[in-house]
């Protein structure tokens, strides 16, 4: 029985529950549905008023007289040129960075030649690498070409003694065919002997480490004794050098502005940290598109100047569209109503400022700047401030 009660309880508890949800429904579609009627109902009332208002002038117009200008600020619309950017927040890169790695794989280290923070050349001596077997194998390979070297002068010596004898019918020809062809073998083992010496001598170029850019040693993570490999067990390099002469800005642009973009577009960098602004354009534009961010990347060369850093933070301003003698307006003086977009500009009527509203059809925005494809023109005078709670043929002043 306690059960019972229990259970009749909470479904009392979840039937009011639900009824409230409905009710509350119910009243929030109640009130949207009355507000959206009495705006219906304020423009229709405004659209009679300004009837009105109008009728009394024609059959009175010394009532016009006396209502009081309304204080506004007026801007007269001249065709300029219009641009649109793409804005988005990128990274300044390096062109020329180069990690430091062995050429002929894992060495022991023992000399250093650079350190952190120091200005390197191409071509300059940053380690020197164990290289005792490659010595030893050197010195092998130089005795193995000495010892052919005599053999072959020996060889040679015995061909041409043969030879004479030859000439002077002494001898058979056998014997000479078998000196000749000593010769020759040991001609050919020269060559191989030299070309393996060239191997082991590049092998021991190799242990001296050379860095192949100009720049700052920006890591140098090693010590005598350690191996040099290129990089850390966590990945990190253990000789970074890079070259802030040549650096570029690299941003990642949504994939649906792929047509609006191509080397050459102009950008504007802006580098907000050190307040520099740079005019460049797009030098690579990214073949594919990334799965993750559904985005290609752009980069733009920058110039060299010390105030810039790899990773440094970047907005890029690209420019997608541009308008030329284009009309354009402040995007707060847009307004809104039941026919469409409009403006409130100034017109001279009866000697009168009078404010009337003007239909546009908008094209892009610009920052705080719209376009106006229709319904302007050069010479209107635009109604910048005061015109919120103007109202068609209301009389207005900029004094």
């Amino acid at each position: 029985m306690k059960q019972y009660l229990i259970v009749a309880a909470a479904l009392v508890i979840l039937s009011s529950c639900g009824a409230g949800k409905k009710d509350k429904d119910a009243q929030l579609n109640d009130k949207k549905a009355t507000l959206e009627k009495l705006k219906k109902e304020k423009t229709t009332l405004d659209d009679e008023i300004i009837a009105l208002e109008k009728d009394i002038t024609k059959l009175d117009p010394a009532s016009s007289t006396a209502q009081k200008p309304k204080l506004v600020a007026i801007q007269e619309l001249q065709p300029a040129v219009f641009d649109h950017f793409i804005e988005l927040q990128g990274r300044i890169d390096a062109e020329n960075i180069s990690y430091i790695s062995p050429r002929t794989g894992p060495a022991q280290v023992k000399a250093i030649y650079v350190q952190k923070g120091s200005y390197v050349k191409k071509g300059q001596l940053l380690l020197k690498l164990d290289d005792a077997i490659v010595r030893q194998n050197y010195a092998a390979a130089k005795q193995g070409l000495e010892s052919i070297k005599t053999q072959l002068s020996y060889a040679k010596n015995i061909y041409q003694r043969q030879k004479n004898l030859w000439d002077q019918n002494i001898g058979t020809e056998v014997q000479l065919i078998t000196a000749k062809n000593n010769v020759a073998t040991l001609e050919n083992q020269l060559k191989s002997t030299e070309e393996n010496v060239k191997v082991v001598q590049e092998q021991l170029n190799t242990s001296n480490v050379y860095s192949d850019v100009s720049g700052i040693a920006n890591e140098v993570n090693i010590k005598v004794g350690e191996i040099f490999q290129g990089m850390t067990a966590t990945g990190t390099p253990q000789i970074k050098i890079i070259n802030n002469s040549a650096l570029k800005i690299i941003g990642n642009i949504p994939e649906n502005y792929l047509n609006s973009v191509s080397n050459g577009t102009p950008v504007i960098a802006e580098i907000p940290d050190v307040n520099k602004k740079f005019n460049t354009t797009v030098s690579f534009v990214g073949a594919s598109i990334d799965p993750l961010s559904r985005g290609f990347n752009v980069e733009a060369k920058l110039p060299s100047d010390p105030a810039l850093r790899p990773n440094q933070i970047a907005m890029m301003r690209i420019r997608d569209y541009e308008a030329k003698n284009t009309i354009s307006v402040p995007v707060s003086t847009l307004q809104n109503d039941e026919k469409g977009k409009f403006v409130m500009v100034a017109v001279t009527e009866n000697g009168k400022l009078i404010a009337r509203k003007r239909p546009v059809n908008i094209g892009l925005l610009n920052s705080d700047i719209l376009e106006i494809k229709t319904g302007l023109q050069a010479g209107d005078k635009l109604i910048t401030e005061g015109f919120q709670s103007l109202y068609e043929g209301q009389v207005i002043t900029t004094q």
